[in-house]
Parts: structure tokens; C-alpha cells; sequence
């Protein structure tokens, strides 16, 4: 069980090396608890790099975090009801539009997307214009499970910072986004066939891999992506309508 000290106090003692820890920032860092499984280790692999963690469910909660964070495992279909049924689905949307610091890990990243070939039917945040797609049987043992190569694109996204070139991180997934603008990706993964396995549009980042599971690595882009965070300037405020947004630029 996770264990937190109040609403805002710090995890219980992180499994990390003090060695990856930072000092703390002035971000706070909100991760969506909306039944995922895997909940505990991103926590701890934020504190670990120095991000404040709140885990919330409540769409109020947004008004006091600097970035959101939607980790998942499981199913498309479950993951996007869960969000609904906490009252997330819309304030997610309209956090997104507006361009707020958003991390994606693995559903949290197929979140984004359209639609989902896992769940038809079932519809996608759609920040993201394209679909989810299914790994084919063909030869290749899905789900896709271990350590596999990245292959970063230039100019190297802001989440690779400081990395060594082609970085190993760990996977586990059977489907993987194809976004319908490729230039958003910022690195590729091969299983059978080249992959998105990240994507960046604005303060918008999402990945395929458990950066929680990629030790140094997946570290490393955790605080990458904190400290982006803390450079956007931190802000308390309610976030913007899509149709506000609009009506400003």
C-alpha cells in the first residue's frame, strides 16, 4: 500500500539510490490515482528525483499541482471509464489544451490518442490525433516485455537530456499509439517494426516505456521532465477552457 503522511507529506522511504536523489523543487507533481496498478513506484521514482508528489482523484486537486502525471496499466477501455467516473475526463482535456506540463506513462500516453484498437468503441482523450494499435502476431511474442534500444530524434527532446545516445529502457505493452503527425515523435523503438515510443508537443510529453522501471535512464528522463516543469514557472491557477485558449491567440 502506498503510504502517504497527510495529503501532501512525503512517501515512505524510497528503494532508489540516494545517489539518483535531487533536492526537492517548487514543483508539485500531481499523479492521477484512478485504480492503475503501478501507482507506487512512479511516486517513489518522482520523489526519488525530486518532485513534490501529490496523488489525487478529485478534479479540485488541479488547482494546487504545477503538472499532471497519468501513469496505467491495464486496459484502454477501463482506464478511460475510471477517468470519467472520477470526474477527470474534461479537466484532463482542458489541462491538455491549455498546454499545462502533462506526462504520459504507457496508458497515460495511449490516453491521448483517438481511439484505441484494444477497446473499439471506446474513445481516446483525442489531444492527440491517431489511433492505438495492436502489436501483430507475425513472428513477434506480444506482449513486447524487457529492455529494448530508444532511438532519439534530433534535435533530442528535452526528456533525453544528458542521456547516452540509443539509452535501453523497459517495456511492457501488446499496443502502441501511431500519431497521425509524425513529427511530434521524439524517439522510436524497434520490435518488429519501428514504433513511437515518445512524443512531445508543447509541455506535452508522453512515453510507451515505465521510465519507474528503466533504473538510471528512466531516472534521468523523470528529472529531465521535473525540472522542465520547474523552468515553465510555477502556477496555481485554474486551467483554461479550450474555447478560452482559442479566443487568445
Amino acid at each position: 500500500m502506498l503510504r502517504v503522511r497527510g495529503r501532501w507529506g512525503k512517501l515512505s522511504s524510497s528503494p532508489f539510490s540516494t545517489i539518483d536523489s535531487q533536492p526537492p523543487t517548487t514543483a508539485t507533481l500531481g499523479v492521477v490515482d484512478y485504480g492503475s496498478g503501478n501507482l507506487r513506484s512512479v511516486c517513489k521514482a518522482l520523489e526519488a528525483v525530486g518532485a513534490r508528489v501529490h496523488l489525487f482523484s478529485s478534479p479540485e486537486d488541479l488547482e494546487r499541482i504545477d503538472a499532471v502525471v497519468v501513469p496505467g496499466v491495464g486496459a484502454f477501455g477501463d482506464c478511460a471509464r475510471n477517468l470519467r467516473a472520477t470526474g477527470l475526463w474534461e479537466p484532463l482535456r482542458e489541462w491538455i489544451a491549455a498546454d499545462r506540463p502533462y506526462l504520459g506513462i504507457c496508458l497515460g500516453y495511449q490516453l491521448l490518442f483517438e481511439s484505441s484498437e484494444e477497446t473499439p468503441g471506446v474513445e481516446g482523450l483525442g489531444a492527440l490525433a491517431g489511433t492505438v494499435r495492436r502489436f501483430p502476431n507475425d513472428g513477434l511474442k506480444v506482449p513486447h516485455i524487457g529492455w529494448n534500444r530508444l532511438r532519439l530524434r534530433e534535435p533530442v527532446d528535452r526528456l533525453y537530456t544528458g542521456l547516452p545516445e540509443d539509452p535501453s529502457v523497459y517495456f511492457v505493452h501488446s499496443f502502441h499509439p501511431v500519431p497521425a503527425d509524425d513529427s511530434i515523435v521524439s524517439a522510436t523503438c524497434e520490435y518488429g517494426a519501428p514504433f513511437a515510443a515518445s512524443v512531445t508537443r508543447g509541455n506535452l510529453s508522453a512515453v510507451q516505456f515505465h521510465p519507474e522501471k528503466s533504473q538510471r535512464n528512466g531516472l534521468a528522463i523523470l528529472r529531465n521532465f521535473v525540472a522542465s516543469v520547474s523552468s515553465t514557472g510555477i502556477s496555481t491557477s485554474t486551467p483554461e477552457s479550450p474555447d478560452a485558449v482559442a479566443a487568445s491567440h
